[in-house]
């Protein structure tokens, strides 16, 4: 297995970070008396989002925004949460609002997306955040596919010229992350595959990567013989299996066959400890950018 040296190592990043996003909001409450505010809104009471809906508020509090929870029902209807969104994006205290994933099947989640004020999309999925994502223009980044920037940034992992291979295609993740790899910027400047479930002869393009991005959502699905020497993996695969061991009574794999894969990588990330502690730094800069105004004035 390679050096510690060569883990992307999300607890490390994400703490480091949030010192940062602290101090920036200390200054804020000094100056303008008020600190940045997340909402959050969980329908029902699946396990995972649970959990990670907790992470999120958790965060906030130690780097100093005001959060608020607001809970529902499997059972509320679609028009009481596009009302409820209304409200909050008339409400001026609030700074970004998330809808977390998944909802119940009744409920169009493409109306509420649509219906969240772009200005507050502190989670990135708006049609407008995303077409501005895609000509480069200032906007509120995808939380996962901006905390895998900030990650390749902190490492200082060289992307200009090298051939980043996406494996998945998701509005979350995937499609984001081959366009923010592709554009004229640092981390960036790839020439980019994307690939998907429906992709003929897989291995053929992992092998050819120098960046491979993976997340399509199955337990080590990349096998030490699909990557070359020196490769860099990033993992977002977060796959939860039932297991009796842990305190959870889960334990998380990623798409990738870590012990494996690691041998030939010259960088990877781990799961847990990589990406997932990412993706909420994501949110916390979008928030703070919002609540400063730095995106939309």
């Amino acid at each position: 297995m390679q050096g510690l040296m060569q883990i992307l190592d999300g607890k490390y990043v994400s703490e480091k970070l949030k010192k940062e996003i602290a101090i920036e909001a200390a200054a804020m409450l000094a100056k303008n008396g008020r600190k940045p505010h997340l909402v959050a809104i969980l329908v029902g009471h699946d396990g995972g989002s649970e959990t990670y809906v907790a992470s999120k508020m958790r965060s906030c509090e130690k780097v100093g925004f005001t959060s608020t929870l607001i809970r529902y029902e499997s059972s509320v209807t679609e028009i009481e949460l596009l009302d409820r969104i209304e409200l909050i994006n008339k409400d001026k205290e609030i700074d970004g609002v998330i809808v977390q994933l998944p909802l119940p099947k009744h409920i169009d989640k493409e109306k509420i997306t649509e219906k969240i004020d772009y200005r507050k999309d502190v989670d990135g999925f708006h049609p407008i955040n995303l077409g501005r994502m895609q000509r480069n223009l200032p906007c509120f980044i995808p939380a996962t596919p901006f905390g895998i920037m900030l990650m390749l940034k902190e490492y200082k992992i060289q992307t200009s010229g090298k051939h980043c291979v996406v494996v998945g295609r998701s509005n979350i993740v995937g499609s984001p992350m081959s366009i923010l790899m592709a554009r004229n910027d640092y981390p960036g400047n790839c020439s980019v595959s994307i690939c998907h479930s429906k992709t003929p002869d897989l291995k053929k393009f992992t092998l050819d990567a120098d960046i491979l991005i993976v997340a399509i959502g199955k337990k080590n699905l990349i096998t030490a013989d699909m990557v070359k020497e020196g490769v860099v993996v990033i993992d977002v695969g977060m796959n939860r299996e039932e297991n009796s061991e842990s305190k959870s009574g889960y334990k998380l794999y990623g798409d990738v066959d870590f012990s494996q894969v690691s041998r030939k990588s010259s960088w990877i990330s781990p799961v847990p400890g990589g990406v997932g502690l990412m993706t909420i730094i994501g949110l916390l800069k979008n928030t703070l950018a919002s609540a400063k105004r730095e995106i939309y004035p």
